[in-house]
This record gives C-alpha cells, structure tokens and sequence, in this order.
C-alpha cells in the first residue's frame, strides 16, 4: 500500500487496479438480513475509524489520504470489472444506470453517498482480504425488556404509587396543624421548586438508561452506584410496615359487613347480676377502645412483647397474599391491576365528598381548614413539614418511579408526566382534605351538641341544689331545645358572676372551634376519627366497607411500587426468575414483618416510620440531583433531553438543577438533623389503666435500633464509593442493557458519519477536506471544552463506556478523566 501511495504520480491507473483489488474484500460487505453483497465506499473509513479490524495498521494516520485516493479515482475513472457486478447492486446506483446505458457517467463519492441505499454496519459481517470473517455485536430490535400495554396505564402506575395513605391522613393533619389555607402557599411553591423537578429529573434517568435504580447510578456515576442499593434498602424498610398498614385495612374492611359497627358502643361487662361498661373505653371512646384494644390488643410499652396477634397475623398475611399476586409478573400484573386501584380510590372520595356536604357542620369543617393564618407562613417549621411533604408524596428516592420510567419508549415525553403526575397527586391531598375536614366539621357538631348536653345537665343539677340562682340564666333559655349559642350565653353569664369559685363548678365552653382544632393524624384519624364519624352515618356499614377498601388500594398502589423498586433492579442486575424472585421476597418480608404484630407491634411501625426513611431518602435524593447536575454535568443532562423529547426543556430546569434544589435539599437535611437532635426520641404508648396515650422515651436497645436503621440504610453509599475507587468492586458496565448498549453505539456511529460526510464532501461546495477530522462532535454539550472519548471508561464518574480504541498500537494512552461541563 504504501509503495502505491509513493508511485501514484507515474503509475496512476495501475496503481488504482492494484489499490481497489486490496479494497474490494473491506467495502463489499455481505448484508446479513438480505444474504446479498452490498457497496458502500464510506464502510472503509468507518472501520479505519472504529478499528473495529485494523486494515492497514502502518497507516492508520493516513487514512484521509487513502481515501482522497479513492475519491478521485472514483470520480476520473470506470470501475474495474473486480468490482462487484451491478446485478448486486441496488437499482437507483449509477453503476447499474452505467451497465444498462452503457453511457458515461461521472460517479464520486457523494454521489454513492447520496443515492446509495444505506448499509446497516452492525448486522453487516465483513470479510477481510484473507476472508476472515469480523465478530459484530448483534443488537436485536426488541431487547425483551417488557414495557406498557399503554401510556393511561404507565401514568396510572405512577398516581397510584405516588398517591398514598399519606394523602388521606398526612395532609389534612398538616393543612390543619400549619395555618389552614395559608399551609398551601409554602407547599405549592415547593412542589414547583424541588418536587417538579426532581421528579421530573428520576423519570428521565429511568427512561434513558432502561434500568432499575441500581443500573441508573451505576451509570451516571459507578462511585456514587451505592445510591441505587440505599434506595433498595429504604424500599424494604418502608415495604415491611407499610403492608401492616395495610392489614389493618382489610381487619377492619371484614369488621365492616356488619350493624351495628363493631365499634360503635362499648362492650358491657357481667359481673355476676350486673352490668357494667367497659371501664377503658368508658374513658376513652368505642372506636378508641376498638383499635388499642380489641384489634391490637397493645401492651403498655414497647419493652413488653405480649406474643403474636393472631388476628393481625392472618391480616398480615393476606395482605401479602395480595401484593405478591399483583407483582407477580411485573408490570404485566401489576399494570392491569393499577386501572382498578388507581381509579377507585378517587370513587370512593368523590362520594365522600357529596355525602360529607349534605351533613350538617360539613362547611363548618372545609372553612375551619381553608381560612388562612398568614402569620403561620413565616414560621421556618411550616416550610420545612411542607418540604418533607412535597418530597414523600411524590416517592422520590424509593426507586419505583426510576422502576416505573425504564419500561418506557425511549422517546416518551416524561417532562409532560412529570408534571401531570405532580398536579394530580397535588389536587388529590386537596380533595382528600375536603373529604376529611366535610366528615370532621360534621363530627365535631356532634361533639360539641353532646358537650352542650352533658353541661347542661351539670347547670340543672347546680340549680335544683341551689348553688346556682335561677337568676343567673336568661329567660330566652329552654333546657329541653337548649342550642350551642344559648349555652355560650348562659355560660357567659355564670363565668362572670361566679368568677371566684367558677372553676369549681366544671362546666365547659363547648366550643365548635375547639372540636376542630383538635389534630389528629395517621392511624388516628382513619381509624379513630373517620371511624367514629362514620358510625353516625346513614347506611354506615356500607360507608365504612367503602372507606377501608379505598385505603386497601392506596396502600396496594404504593406497595407495588415499593416492590417494583426492589425487584426491577435485582432482575436487571442478576439473572434471575421473576416469579420465584418475587414469591421469594414476600415470604421473607412477611416474616420480618411478624415484628409489627406482636401486641406492641404498632410501637415498631412508629420507629420504623420515623427512622428508616426519612434521613436517609433525603440523603439518597440530593445525592442523585448532585451526581446528575454536578457530576454527569447539568449541560450534557440536557443535551440527553432534547435528544430523547425532541425539544430542549426549559432553561429554568438548569438553574433549578444545579443550585436551587441542592440548596433546599442541603438546608431540609439540615433542619431534619436538628429536630432530631432536639426532640427526644419516643413513642406514644397506650396505657391501659389510664386510657390514655402517654409519650415514652426509648429504651437502650430501642434507640439502638432506631440508629441501626438510618445507618444501615445510608451504608451502601460509602461502602461502593471506597470499593470502586480502590477497584474492589466492578462498575456493572458489564450488564448494561441491550438496548442502552444499542443507543450508545448507535450515538457514536451518527458521531463518525457526522465526520465522515464532513470529511468527504466538505461544508460548502467546492471547499477542500482538511486533512484532520473535525472534533466537534466530540464536544461537550456546552460545546466549550473538548471531551476526549478515552475519559468515558467505567474507572470515571460518566460510566457510559465509549471506548477509543483507535490509538496507534506503538503509541499508548493513559485515560484522562473529563472536566465535568456543568
């Protein structure tokens, strides 16, 4: 070759014949879907380029003259009869049009470039001159990945995990707790600052790299791949009591089918010829004594075991019966089973909400919650318990919403989903707190009208005693029809006379706004509160079977999300069964699960609600909007988007990627630290003998355990960095998905035809190749500071594995570890 080069001067055309018959072998390449020989010029210099076989290794330097050369001859001369016969070629080439004309026609490369139909390089196998046949990677067309029947029933997933129990029974107790109206201020505001976003910012890393969390940080930063297996972690945490919770759904959703309610009157005591009332629940309530007592049967500390409830055993195990059966199959179950319990919770609230607003004191409640006190949105606590809202309701950092989003087309519009999820889980808190405060006001004007009874016959008796005058009551006044507002004159009148021995008569104000003040939340609203209330409904079997088998579904929808996060990435990780892998991880979780229902179980689902998720999501989270901003760099994420979407994202995403949301993140860690530090850590526990709950500092080994959770949680993360850094571990580039190897190979061959089209024809007519490819495309996306392909190894923090191997075998070339573009 190189002897052809020196002469090309004096022997022209025999250099041309000898230099092709080297050439034909490389550039008639046998198509392996059509079994046909197909010619293409620009295959030579895509295998100069890629090295996939190294053609003429002594001048791999000169491959732009080499084929400069085969340009101009091309373009000055017939081909020679040892090219392939036009009979193999396509119709539309100029050497079939020059066969069948037998005219002279002018060819070049651009013209083979042009009207050539294209060649597919990858499931093309390429004979070199000694007939060696090249290994190619085969990249199938469908990577068997499973993916959506449809994009209602991705979307349905996603509400149905993001929206919960937390909903129904967090947000109203917040809306309550933190100035009513005025609460949705601070929460709006950082749902659209850091909720958005961060949502948005998980469905794009699942949807572009196809994998569950472990695969998605391995990839963006293999250092920082520990995040993926803390989420994992923090999902069987969650996933464990969660699913009690949802036991204790389906015990009181039988207790149901039933009038009375179980828990509507205390049971009666015999002792003998008498009857008496319960003594615990006559100083609590019925559906108090029902729930501490006779479903959880609770000890009176959390040192006390009390052995297994049985009833909540069975409940436990249905329940798990349950979700194995919907996630069975993955997304091909559980997708089929989101359109019913996505859909149906939203039924159900809906005709809450008419029921709740044909009761009287229901408008009493929806205005209580949405008057506004402004003074509250200057408190520092109120936007912090909204942060933490925003950050929980949405499910960031579990890893099913990353799960979810990698069974998606690589061209789904997931900034579109990001937002209509984010609306709609944020319109549901709003209308579950509705439905709430609606039954709330009703209950607390059946609260206050008993009030007013039982002081009205306290005044009745002060006066037939003669320790009150009759005087002192206005004459407008009618014990037998007695309203809230002649009680509150009345007791007007006697609080200011009797100022000196008033407190000794124990009348209370009965006051409505008192009634609504009382927060409560979690357990004790929906199984206490909402359950009271219910007891004084119409048809109130039928409300409470409704009711139940509603949380029975918010919780199925988080729960299969939850088990998506820890199964899509073990599945995509190890090769493993699905179905084995699935019955597997609930029979073991129901059997860490029998911890939550001992009788002080429900002291566990406090500590493991309190501790293992919280610190350590939000330290999972930041450090994914760190490693995608900071590290993978801000500009090239972008750059991903647009490339996926089709349009470039808004430019506010930036700025709120790379500062805002850190900032907020770093400052929510912060608050959360301190609260920590400040509040004592304890329980509420239910003692027996005063009726009453009673908050208790942990024991020893309990807040031992209590840390032990947050550490173990948050262990992965410096456990992977200091292993792949010293190269104790490997990175996973090893199990990247086909079909993610197929886009990055499909990235750099539009990369290398870019170049060789410039290469060939030039910018603009007529120009002259340089004789050096262009870099551009080899920029970052901010285009300012050059990326060398080398730096894409598993040994940095972009782990996408482009390798350049076009290197000169006597020159060797020691990695350089990109600059971040961000």
């Amino acid at each position: 070759m190189c002897e052809c080069l020196v002469k090309i001067v004096s022997k022209q055309k025999q250099l041309r014949d000898s230099c092709v018959k080297a050439w034909i072998p490389l550039i008639a390449a046998k198509d392996s879907r059509t079994e046909t020989q197909t010619w293409n010029p620009a295959i030579f210099l895509h295998l100069q380029r890629t090295q996939s076989i190294q053609i003429f290794p002594t001048l791999s330097s000169f491959w732009p003259y080499q084929l400069l050369f085969l340009s101009l001859w091309l373009s000055e001369s017939p081909l020679p009869p040892s090219l392939p016969s036009a009979s193999l070629m396509p119709k539309n080439s100029k050497v079939t049009q020059r066969e069948q004309s037998h005219e002279h026609v002018t060819e070049s490369v651009a013209d083979l470039l042009a009207h050539e139909e294209p060649l597919d390089y990858k499931n093309s196998s390429l004979n070199v001159a000694a007939g060696k046949k090249v290994p190619q990677i085969e990249v199938p067309e469908n990577d068997g990945r499973p993916a959506w029947n449809s994009k209602l029933q991705y979307i349905l997933a996603q509400v149905g995990f993001s929206v919960g129990l937390g909903n129904v029974w967090r947000f109203p107790y917040l809306c309550q707790k933190n100035g009513g109206g005025a609460y949705l201020v601070p929460y709006f505001i950082l749902l659209l600052v850091i909720g958005i976003p961060l949502f948005f910012l998980e469905l794009a890393v699942g949807q572009k790299i196809r994998r569950g969390s472990i695969g998605v940080w391995n990839y963006v930063c293999p250092r920082l791949g520990g995040i993926g297996v803390s989420s994992l972690m923090v999902c069987g945490f969650v996933g464990l009591y969660y699913n009690v919770i949802i036991g204790w759904s389906i015990f009181y959703f039988f207790q149901s089918f039933q009038y009375p309610l179980p828990w509507s009157d205390c049971p009666i005591r015999k002792n003998g010829s008498l009857a008496i009332v319960e003594p615990e629940c006559d100083k609590s309530s019925a559906t108090t004594y029902f729930w501490y007592r006779q479903t959880l049967n609770t000890t009176s500390t959390i040192a006390e075991s009390g052995g297994l409830n049985i009833k909540m055993t069975v409940s436990l195990l249905v329940a798990w019966i349950i979700v194995c059966l919907a996630v069975i199959k993955g997304i091909a179950s559980s997708g089929k089973v989101m359109y019913f319990s996505s859909l149906f919770p939203y039924v159900v609230l809906f005709c809450f909400l008419v029921r709740g607003l044909m009761l009287k004191g229901s408008v009493d409640g929806i205005a209580h919650m949405f008057t506004p006190k402004l003074e509250k949105m200057l408190e520092p606590q109120v936007w912090r318990e909204a942060a933490t809202q925003v950050f929980f309701a949405l499910g960031l950092g579990f890893g099913g919403v990353i799960a979810f989003s990698s069974y998606n087309k690589i061209d789904n519009n997931c900034h579109f989903d990001a937002v209509l999820v984010s609306f709609i889980n944020f319109f549901t808190s709003i209308l579950a707190t509705l439905v709430v405060f609606a039954v709330l006001g009703f209950k607390a004007n059946i609260m206050n009208e008993k009030c007013v009874a039982e002081n009205a016959e306290k005044i009745l008796g002060y006066l037939n005693s003669h320790v009150l005058s009759y005087d002192l009551i206005p004459p407008h006044v009618n014990f037998s029809h007695l309203t809230t507002s002649d009680y509150a004159d009345m007791y007007g009148v006697i609080k200011t006379v009797k100022e000196g021995s008033f407190s000794q008569l124990g009348l209370e104000p009965c006051l409505l706004e008192d009634e609504l003040n009382k927060a409560v939340q979690g357990t004790g609203l929906a199984f206490i509160a909402f359950t009271e209330a219910m007891t004084h409904f119409p048809a109130s079997p039928l409300w409470s079977v409704l009711f139940f088998f509603m949380l029975i579904n918010l919780g199925l929808g988080s729960m299969i999300g939850t088990m998506t996060g820890i199964t899509t990435p073990v599945l995509d990780t190890y090769k493993v069964q699905k179905e084995l892998f699935t019955v597997g991880c609930c029979i073991v979780a129901f059997f860490c699960g029998l911890l939550f229902v001992q009788r002080s179980g429900n002291y566990f689902v406090t500590m493991f609600d309190d501790y293992s998720a919280g610190l350590p999501l939000t330290v999972v989270v930041i450090l994914e909007n760190l490693s995608v901003a900071w590290i993978y760099g801000t500009k090239r994420f972008m750059q991903d988007l647009e490339d996926m979407l089709g349009f470039r994202p808004c430019i506010i995403y930036f700025y709120l990627w790379k500062y805002v949301s850190p900032l907020f993140l770093i400052v929510l860690i912060s608050a959360t630290i301190i609260e920590m530090s400040i509040s004592p850590p304890g329980y509420n526990a239910w003692v027996q003998e005063l009726a009453q709950e009673r908050f208790q500092s942990y024991p020893p080994w309990a807040l031992g355990m209590c840390f032990s959770l947050i550490i173990l949680a948050m262990l992965p993360l410096p456990l992977v960095f200091i292993a792949r850094h010293f190269n104790l571990l490997s990175d996973g580039s090893n199990k990247l998905s086909v079909s993610y190897r197929k886009t990055m190979m499909k990235d750099m061959s539009n990369l290398e035809e870019q170049d060789e089209a410039r290469f060939i024809l030039g910018s603009k007519p007529g120009e002259v190749p340089s004789s050096v490819p262009g870099r551009k495309a080899y920029l970052s996306p901010g285009g300012r500071k050059p990326l060398d392909p080398n730096s894409l190894s598993p040994n940095t923090c972009y782990g996408t594995n482009y390798q350049n191997i076009d290197n000169s075998p006597t020159t060797p070339t020691s990695p350089v570890t990109p600059e971040s573009d961000s």
